[in-house]
């Protein structure tokens, strides 16, 4: 177990009091926080388990148990995914909607402010707000009508998508090495399977590439379309990810002066 996951649950054990946590505060305490009993009460384990977790002795942590705690220690958000990130656990409300990450307005903000195509994806690469230069770039995928249009099914069941990128074999098979990388261990979990496995029966081209295994970083570079109107364009992608929701990403076409 990690010496960092250890060491956090045993510093925010002891800042949370136990008249935060609804119990009597009576006798003398060495330090104003829980004791690892009333804690081990309250998350329904034993104590000696809490023990050997703070530890950092090898005790398996689920996913369940790590949420527990999460709630019993009144983690804010921040505490919460970095409990997760050290317990190298997936946390099972991560996209949920827990109500902290920037609303639709605001995201619809972002992506008016900027004068490049831009367009911000969740974890299954729907998009979820996007520029006007955007939609204009890809009529296919980004329109008025769409609701959280998904870049893969564009890639790879949109005839329109192979006209419009430039070099799109070598371009669609990087993109199925960058979603791999970026769902990880997610890709057995709702809706991704579901998406995986519709894409895998409706392309050959994806089921090939995804089996393949490969892994690749989102890490940008000159990005070319032949746009039916305006010829050929080229553009050096940028992504960055939310602060607030570190799920989606913004991904901004800068164009190559």
């Amino acid at each position: 177990m990690s010496n960092k996951l250890a060491e956090f649950i045993r510093a925010r054990r002891e800042a949370v009091t136990p008249a935060m946590a609804g119990l009597p505060g009576g006798g003398r305490r060495r330090t104003p926080g829980l004791r690892r009993e009333e804690l081990a009460q309250l998350c329904d384990v034993s104590p000696t388990w809490l023990t050997w977790l703070e530890q950092g002795r090898p005790v398996s942590a689920s996913a369940r148990m790590l949420a527990r705690l999460a709630q019993v220690l009144q983690l804010s958000s921040a505490e919460r995914a970095y409990l997760f990130e050290v317990a190298d656990k997936h946390d099972p409300s991560h996209g949920a909607g827990e109500g902290d990450g920037p609303a639709a307005a605001e995201l619809v903000a972002i992506v008016a402010a900027i004068d490049a195509p831009a367009y911000i994806l969740d974890r299954a690469w729907n998009a979820v707000a996007w520029n006007g230069a955007a939609a204009t770039l890809f009529a296919g995928w980004l329109h008025d009508d769409a609701v959280a249009p998904n870049q893969l099914r564009f890639m790879f069941l949109e005839a329109g998508a192979r006209a419009l990128v430039v070099g799109w074999p070598e371009r669609a098979q990087r993109l199925v090495a960058e979603f791999r990388a970026d769902i990880g261990r997610q890709a057995d979990q709702v809706p991704l399977a579901g998406l995986i496995a519709e894409l895998a029966g409706a392309s050959p081209e994806f089921r090939l590439w995804w089996g393949a295994q490969q892994v690749q970083g989102r890490d940008g570079g000159v990005r070319r379309f032949q746009h039916p109107l305006q010829g050929l364009l080229s553009y050096h992608q940028v992504t960055l990810h939310l602060a607030r929701q570190h799920e989606l990403k913004l991904v901004m076409l800068l164009p190559v002066s």
